[in-house]
């Protein structure tokens, strides 16, 4: 089975030598960036850098991604596309923007002699817009993830976050809710720009776990590490996990709804749910 990503490592399209760093990294994905983190003079070369580099990968097992840049998404896409790529991050994703993508994917796919479907969608919320018409982007052509922009989105705001950025807890839940309600992939949590603290990084890291998301953004390979041992149950937990799930099983077959645990505490189908979530992030 294929570990769905717990980190998506950011990597500006304009510098070679990061990409190829990128690719060395403990990430799970790395995203090939053409937007923010590339200057308005450069994004022309940064195209045709990640281009280049996508053509011919250093790891053919890698998982890549391309943030795309919302003002040229046709353009963006028609020049990345191939089959290394797993998809495109969509910044202030919005239902127009997502329906243009899908079209733009959708040619490249035949461009490139790829089956239809073959190159998925990570929109970003960045915009209030994109909030309010969640339920849209949820159910977008091939969205997999969804994914939370918050400086963009607090800066539209006006918000001023705290260190622990409590005003943005309701646009996360938001983001949560809906990525269920559409059965997706748990969304990815937003980048943490205090790359130097370590133990910043994985306290915001488990918050983010806690209110249910399930991997999280990067934009410095030492990050990495951290978020994924965050998002990886421990032995402990794997063990609790399973032993929840076999004593559910135990008594269902005698015609009961509910057990118990070692502990004491009552088994249900709802605990065994938080369980088998677990089990499978332990893959």
């Amino acid at each position: 089975m294929t570990r769905t990503p717990r980190s998506y490592l950011y990597a500006p399209g304009n510098e070679p030598r990061k990409l190829a760093k990128a690719a060395t990294a403990d990430a799970d994905a790395v995203i090939c960036d053409l937007e923010d983190a590339v200057p308005p003079a450069a994004k022309s070369q940064a195209r045709d850098n990640v281009a280049a580099f996508l053509a011919d990968p250093p790891r053919r097992d890698g998982e890549w991604w391309v943030r795309i840049n919302a003002d040229a998404a046709t353009a963006d896409v028609a020049a990345v596309a191939g089959p290394a790529l797993r998809g495109v991050v969509v910044p202030k994703a919005e239902p127009e923007l997502l329906d243009e993508v899908a079209e733009a994917l959708a040619r490249a796919e035949s461009a490139c002699g790829l089956p239809p479907g073959t190159l998925r969608v990570l929109p970003l919320l960045e915009t209030a817009r994109g909030v309010l018409t969640l339920d849209r982007v949820a159910a977008a052509p091939r969205v997999l993830r969804l994914g939370l922009g918050e400086a963009d989105l607090a800066a539209e705001l006006g918000l001023r976050p705290g260190p622990d950025r409590e005003e943005l807890w309701p646009l996360r839940t938001a983001v949560v809710l809906h990525s269920a309600a559409a059965g997706l992939v748990p969304p990815v949590g937003p980048v943490e720009t205090a790359v130097r603290d370590a133990e910043r990084l994985d306290r915001s890291t488990r918050m983010l776990l806690r209110q249910g998301f399930r991997a999280r953004t990067a934009i410095h390979p030492a990050q990495a590490a951290v978020i994924n041992d965050v998002f990886t149950p421990s032995a402990e937990e794997v063990a609790d996990a399973r032993d929840v799930v076999a004593r559910l099983a135990a008594v269902t077959g005698h015609g009961h709804g509910v057990a118990v645990a070692a502990d004491g505490r009552m088994i249900d189908a709802a605990v065994a749910r938080a369980a088998h979530d677990v089990l499978a992030r332990a893959v």
